[in-house]
């Protein structure tokens, strides 16, 4: 890891430590922890999270939450009370970590969310979980490897770019893609920082066809999922989430564009994740009835 990307993380650690200050686990919600996906036990780790009140024997929709990090830091510890607070909207949660950049360069990360979609499919139902029902949700680096993942789900185009990924058919039925990148190629200010981190995950000697080939906005399909799309006035990469709304619109998949702050009350990058903000709940309230719409409108459809 090159000093900037080693800077970036000691930022975000103490960004984290500040923003979870204080915060405790809510007492409606039940954590299930430090379960195995994948074969590397110590790491390949996820936390269920469950509404403690519950109908017996309901089955929750589902959300995955991909952490944000610059692709190099971040872990299921530090969204823990993010994601918790979400299951608070009557969701289970499955909150995990991922391998990082540069040890384990791109795709690694995609690959192990495609291992956790595939735990909640072949063991989510322990834990109350409806594996028919599953949402993807992230933000920075996470909303790119959500939003790339995606591609790779619903376009036959990019899943042949990544053969070590297999979805078996699986579509998530929403999206919350937040403050993420959507394409590589035109990285806004801070360029350094965003180009080193991005070197780190794509390795030193990527081309431009990487850089294409990482980018979600290339293959985003009329197939896409619904999705909620959001950044912030004051957050460093929000010039990525207009073109990803030109490119939705464009296909014609369903979208909600949000824009939050003010320039009496601004907001930046991952404000959504700092609980204490009322913005913040405002934000994560709205997406996840965007994903209860979605849901309804399905339940009239299946009708």
């Amino acid at each position: 890891m090159d000093l900037t990307a080693r800077l970036f993380s000691l930022a975000c650690r103490v960004g984290d430590r500040e923003k979870n200050r204080g915060l405790t686990d809510p007492e409606d919600i039940i954590p299930h922890e430090n379960i195995p996906f994948g074969p590397l036990e110590e790491t390949q780790l996820l936390d269920v999270y469950t509404p403690r009140e519950r109908t017996l024997g309901e089955k929750l929709p589902v959300v995955v939450s991909v952490h944000g990090g610059g692709w190099v830091y971040g872990s299921k510890e530090s969204y823990r009370f993010y994601c918790m607070s979400l299951a608070q909207h009557g969701f289970g949660v499955v909150n995990f970590t991922y391998r990082l950049a540069p040890q384990y360069p791109h795709p690694a990360q995609m690959e192990d969310l495609d291992l956790v979609v595939a735990w909640v499919k072949e063991k989510g139902a322990a834990y109350g979980l409806d594996r028919e029902r599953i949402f993807l949700v992230g933000d920075s680096a996470g909303g790119h490897l959500a939003a790339l993942y995606a591609c790779v789900c619903t376009n036959p185009e990019c899943a042949r770019l990544y053969p070590t990924l297999s979805p078996n058919g699986f579509v998530p039925l929403g999206l919350a893609l937040n403050c993420g990148v959507y394409l590589m190629e035109k990285v806004p200010v801070p360029v350094e920082l965003v180009a080193r981190l991005t070197l780190q995950l794509l390795g030193e000697q990527a081309g431009e066809e990487d850089y294409y080939n990482a980018s979600p906005i290339h293959f985003v399909t009329r197939d896409y999922p619904p999705t909620f799309l959001m950044t912030a006035n004051l957050d460093f990469l929000k010039g990525q989430a207009p073109l990803l709304r030109e490119k939705l619109g464009e296909v014609g998949v369903p979208y909600r564009y949000r824009v939050f702050g003010t320039d009496r009350r601004p907001l930046g990058h991952v404000f959504h994740c700092d609980l204490r903000l009322e913005q913040a709940a405002r934000c994560n309230r709205e997406e996840m009835e965007f994903f209860r719409e979605i849901l309804r409108s399905r339940e009239r459809i299946e009708k």
